[in-house]
C-alpha cells in the first residue's frame, strides 16, 4: 500500500518515491539494498528538497534536457560499466527491482536539477581578477601538481574561474534551499519510515 511519506507545502512525497530513489541510488553507487529508517530518511530529505526544487521550476520558465540527453547518459553506463551490454544492464537491474525507464527518468530528473540550479543562480555569480589571484595563490601547490606542464595564472585563468564560479553557485544554492525549507511547510509521516521495502 502506497502512502503519504512527508508533505511539502501542498505536495506529497509518497512511500514508492522513497522506495525507487533508494534503489536507484543505491544501483548506481553498487551498494547493497538497504530499507533501514536512517537510508530511508536521507532518501526523505534529498527528495524534499527536489520538490522544492520542482516547485521553483514550475514558476519560472526553466529549460529541460530532452529524454535523448538523459539517454545519452544511460548508454554511457551501459558502456562503462556493462561492456555494452543491455542484458547485463537488465539484469542489474532486475537485482535492484528497476526498471531501464526507471532509471532513465532519474538521470533525465538529474539533469533536470542541473540545470536549474545553473540556470538560476550562475548568472549572479561574478568572478573578479583579484579572486583568481588570491584562488591561484592560495592553492599554488596543489595547481602545479595538478598541471606540471603549464601551471601560470593565465594558462589557468579559464580553470580557476570556472572553480570559483562553482563553489559561488552551489554555496548560493545551499542558501536558497535552507532559506526556501524554512518557508515551506514540512511533515513527516512516522508510519512511513519502518524499516524494510
Amino acid at each position: 500500500m502506497d502512502r503519504v511519506a512527508v508533505v511539502v507545502g501542498r505536495r506529497v512525497v509518497k512511500s514508492s518515491d522513497i522506495d525507487r530513489d533508494l534503489r536507484v541510488s543505491q544501483f548506481l553507487n553498487r551498494e547493497p539494498l538497504n530499507f533501514s529508517v536512517d537510508a530511508k530518511r536521507k532518501v526523505a530529505e534529498r527528495l524534499i528538497d527536489q520538490e522544492l526544487i520542482r516547485q521553483e521550476m514550475m514558476n519560472g520558465g526553466y529549460r529541460q534536457p530532452t529524454e535523448q540527453e538523459a539517454n545519452g547518459i544511460l548508454q554511457q553506463l551501459v558502456r562503462d560499466r556493462f561492456q555494452g551490454s543491455e542484458p547485463q544492464l537488465r539484469a542489474a537491474l532486475g537485482r535492484y527491482g528497476l526498471t531501464r525507464e526507471q532509471l532513465s527518468r532519474y538521470f533525465l530528473w538529474q539533469m533536470t536539477v542541473l540545470r536549474f540550479i545553473d540556470e538560476r543562480f550562475r548568472p549572479g555569480v561574478l568572478v573578479t581578477d583579484e579572486d583568481v589571484r588570491a584562488y591561484y595563490n592560495d592553492h599554488r601547490n596543489e595547481l602545479e601538481k595538478a598541471y606540471p606542464q603549464n601551471h601560470s595564472i593565465e594558462a589557468l585563468d579559464a580553470k580557476i574561474r570556472e572553480i570559483i564560479a562553482g563553489e559561488r553557485v552551489n554555496r548560493s544554492f545551499d542558501e536558497w534551499l535552507t532559506q526556501t525549507r524554512g518557508q515551506t511547510r514540512i511533515e513527516y509521516r512516522d508510519a512511513a519510515f519502518r524499516e524494510g521495502p
